[in-house]
């Protein structure tokens, strides 16, 4: 299980690198004409929200779970106080796009405002998909590691759906590194505590798409940040993509819009299941902090 962890937590970080080029880039005719198939890690469109990074950096998303893997590192455990005083340092003088949610948190916080009600009220899913140093930190312990999920997602998106988007993806990558396949344990997790939730419907929309062109399919969810768009999107990449780990980030990207989010949480749970190999080497190796996620991630052992 060891080395599923380990390519779980690299899987989500490649996965948010590979989206950089590509990210909230809506018209995939655009991203063809422009990128051609997104297979390799690409430096950002000099337009693009992230033109400040380059080729083998993350996201504003990838950066926070960087954050993340660093305080739970640090101790041992998650702790709330911790992980925000560097999330809060990380934006002081942060070189990339800062988006509404983050703002709002800091501008929550500069009011006065403490860590369990500081967050904004955005659903967008990317505060719930950097969860993937929990899973590994807690990976025996599925207790611990629904409530740091919540926790970690609350304090920056406070949306009721989201927060428990963080939960259902977390139980379900715990499943799979127990030795479930991803699609039995998204089916197990959602019936046996999501049935009276509107991600029910999203898991058996998701499902049922997996014979479908995921372009296609992802612009009938629909491509943005909203977790009602997003998670179905990404049920459907792990049920499309059981098997392959590649191409369901590839297609991810293919498919245009925060591809980022849809990505990490497709990795994780997949990541999870395929281990070493199923994710292309050169995708690591290119990772501006590869070094320093295998170091982090080794004091963890």
């Amino acid at each position: 299980m060891a080395n599923r962890a380990f390519t779980m937590v690299m899987s989500s970080f490649a996965a948010d690198s590979l989206a950089l080029g590509a990210h909230w880039v809506y018209d995939t005719k655009a991203i063809q004409a422009h990128l051609g198939r997104v297979d390799t890690l690409l430096e950002p469109l000099p337009n693009s929200y992230h033109a400040t990074k380059e080729m083998g950096d993350f996201t504003h998303y990838g950066d926070q779970m960087f954050v993340l893997l660093e305080s739970v590192a640090a101790e041992n455990d998650f702790l709330l106080a911790d992980f925000s005083a560097r999330w809060k340092v990380l934006f002081e003088s942060y070189n990339g796009y800062v988006d509404e949610a983050t703002q709002t948190t800091l501008s929550g916080y500069d009011s006065g405002k403490g860590l369990q009600d500081g967050g904004s009220p955005s659903d967008d899913l990317g505060g719930a998909a950097r969860i993937a140093p929990l899973v590994y930190l807690y990976s025996d312990h599925l207790e611990n590691l629904l409530h740091t999920s919540r926790a970690q997602t609350r304090m920056t998106h406070t949306n009721p759906l989201t927060v428990e988007s963080a939960a259902f993806f977390a139980e379900v990558t715990f499943r799979v590194l127990g030795g479930l396949g991803p699609i039995s344990a998204i089916k197990e997790t959602a019936g046996e505590n999501f049935g009276d939730s509107p991600l029910f419907d999203w898991v058996k929309a998701g499902l049922q798409s997996a014979g479908d062109d995921s372009v296609q399919t992802i612009a009938r969810f629909g491509q943005t940040c909203h977790t009602p768009e997003a998670f179905p999107g990404v049920i459907h990449l792990i049920a499309k993509y059981e098997s392959d780990l590649k191409e369901a980030l590839v297609q991810s990207v293919m498919a245009g819009g925060d591809s980022a989010a849809r990505g990490m949480m497709a990795g994780m749970v997949l990541g999870a299941h395929s281990g070493a190999g199923s994710l292309p080497e050169e995708w690591v190796s290119a990772l501006r902090k590869e070094q320093q996620i295998v170091q982090l991630l080794m004091k963890l052992r």
